[in-house]
């Protein structure tokens, strides 16, 4: 695997200052019973990495006083963490927003028969990958049969009411591109998806996130491996958008690892770039229980470039209509 942090210090990015925390994102480990090509975090079968439960126990102490709406899941497969589902219960007891970053293939996975009525019942917003709506590139990015399972799992998210105007039950879906490019406007492909995923499969979603994969991890690594990474960079950095930064996700989120440590978000948390707070080299989030981060700077390097390049990319899709 090659480390990509020392190739992204060759630009000064523009500064970036926080404004009110909104999100917390959570990365509760890197077990997945998937490997996709595009993985920013490296998630497979055979990581073991996982938060433990007092860990859990600041989360939901941060939640509880406030200082944060959103609670934002992800792993790896989040829903393999064997706290994940009270997690959420005692989150939303808490009244917090819940977002599950979703892999869709694990609500078919042994032992998780009960999962979407569980998500559902909550009230759970899922964010669910789905790199493209046609067969051969899914499997091509994300392994074989991993698209028939996709549309089986959004059939039975559908049956419970997700994705349903009226329904509360939010699902939308993430596209990544195949390879070393800038994705398609957003709004353009969701029409496309909506049409071919409700024309072949009869399947329905709210809305699509449209994410530019990012030169870190093991996109990263490819990209040096096949010696694409200096085209590519330059692909983004020739793509930068003023305007975007008023709107990227470091702004008003922070990213938690399975440690409890923070960043700024979790590409900076796969780098290892933590948040800067005066005097303490690694923050935990216990550490930011008492304190504002409004106004705080966020640690920037050349990835940053992949927020925002064109119509930009966040966690929440792109920046720009």
């Amino acid at each position: 695997m090659h480390q990509t942090l020392a190739l992204l210090d060759r630009h000064r990015f523009p500064e970036i200052r926080r404004r009110r925390l909104q999100t917390l994102q959570v990365n509760l480990g890197y077990r997945c019973n998937q490997s996709c090509v595009h993985c920013h975090v490296n998630a497979g079968p055979t990581r073991t990495e996982q938060m433990d439960s007092g860990t859990i126990e600041t989360v939901l102490a941060f939640l509880a006083a406030g200082r944060a709406a959103t609670l934002d899941i992800t792993g790896g497969a989040p829903e393999l963490h064997p706290q994940f589902r009270e997690l959420i219960s005692r989150a939303r007891a808490l009244r917090a927003r819940v977002i599950d970053r979703c892999n869709l293939t694990i609500l078919g996975e042994p032992g998780q028969e009960g999962l979407a009525g569980f998500l559902a019942a909550q009230r759970v917003e899922i964010v669910a990958s789905l790199p493209c709506y046609t067969r051969e590139l899914v499997d091509r990015q994300r392994g074989k049969g991993v698209y028939d399972s996709s549309i089986a799992a959004l059939k039975k998210l559908n049956a419970l009411g997700y994705g349903d105007p009226g329904s509360g039950l939010v699902l939308n879906l993430v596209y990544n591109p195949q390879g070393a490019t800038l994705p398609p406007a957003q709004a353009k492909l969701e029409a496309e998806y909506k049409r071919v995923l409700a024309e072949e499969h009869g399947v329905r979603f709210n809305a699509l996130y449209v994410l530019t994969n990012m030169p870190i991890a093991r996109f990263g690594s490819m990209l040096v491996s096949k010696k694409q990474f200096g085209a590519y960079m330059e692909l983004l950095r020739s793509a930068y958008r003023e305007e975007n930064l008023d709107a990227v996700m470091c702004r008003d989120l922070v990213s938690v690892d399975w440690q409890g440590c923070v960043y700024d978000c979790d590409f900076n948390q796969m780098l290892g770039l933590p948040l800067h707070l005066a005097g303490r080299p690694r923050v935990k989030l216990s550490d930011l229980l008492g304190r504002e981060l409004e106004g705080h700077p966020v640690a920037v390097r050349d990835h940053c470039f992949g927020c925002t390049a064109g119509q930009g990319s966040s966690c929440g899709g792109a920046l720009a209509s």
